[in-house]
Formats: C-alpha cells, structure tokens, sequence
C-alpha cells in the first residue's frame, strides 16, 4: 500500500489499512488500538496513540518477523532501517547475536535507522548486560519505536 495522506487513513475502511498497520507492527492489539482512535487531528495525535506497552506474548510475537541486525534482508523496511550496517560488521554481528540468542531466547531487537553499525554493536553489547526480564521490555519499547517509524512513513499530512 502506498502511502496515505492523513484525511484518507481517518476515513478509510479498516479492512483497507489493516495490512498497513500490521506492516508497521505485526500485534493485533496494536493494530485495533491505532484504528479505534480514529479520527486523528494530525499525525502527532495518531504517533500518541501508537505508542502502546506490549504485553510480553506480543514482543515475542512481533520480534519472530524482525531480520537480525547485520543479517540484510531481502527488501522491506528492514532492509532500509539497517542500512547503516554494512559487510565489514558481519561477521562482529553473527557472534554477537548468536551470544545474545543464547542468553535470552531471542533475537536482538533495536530501532536501528540512522544508527551505524558499530552503534548498533555496542548497543547489543551493552544490553547482555541486563536481566531477561529488563530485555523484553527494552526489546518491546523498541518495537513501537519501530511501528512509530513505519507509521510516520506511511501516513503523511
């Protein structure tokens, strides 16, 4: 779907922008919360209302659809949302998440637009640091920086 501007994402069917939505973010919650707040006065209203606590079910759910980073996917928002990783940062990458997989049980999540490779690495690192439970909810709160980022790209004024 390309593009909407926003008077056409408050009176569009919901059946219609339901596959945008869950393009931004694959949690079904998500999704409903963004369409029953509509009609939006603009887009900072309609960012406010995407900015939802996940419950850990929906983290983990959401996070099975997200590339590891430094891992390029084919197409995509990953593909652009990574592209400060370049091949140099590989291999760091694949040691690191396969460290970070083994200790919690799942893939490395950040909201890594605009950030380098050498950023991103350092962010992973520092995050072993924390408790599993303190990483879920780090990993959630990224994923709606991400639905944030999608959304605004996909709804214009």
């Amino acid at each position: 779907m390309s593009q909407l501007r926003l008077t056409e994402f408050n009176s569009a069917d919901s059946d219609r922008l339901r596959p945008l939505l869950t393009d931004c973010l694959a949690v079904p919650r998500w999704v409903d919360t963004v369409l029953a707040g509509r009609p939006y006065a603009d887009r900072n209203a309609l960012l406010a209302a995407a900015d939802l606590a996940l419950e850990p079910a929906e983290i983990h759910a959401a996070m099975a659809a997200h590339p590891r980073i430094g891992e390029k996917p084919a197409g995509g928002h990953s593909r652009a949302e990574q592209s400060g990783v370049d091949e140099s940062d590989a291999e760091r990458f694949r040691a690191a998440n396969a460290e970070y997989e083994k200790r919690f049980g799942h893939v490395f999540l950040v909201c890594a637009n605009g950030r380098s490779g050498s950023e991103l690495l350092a962010i992973l690192q520092k995050r072993l640091g924390n408790t599993a439970e303190t990483e879920l909810t780090i990993a959630g709160e990224e994923l709606v920086k991400i639905a944030r980022l999608r959304l605004d790209k996909a709804v214009s004024t």
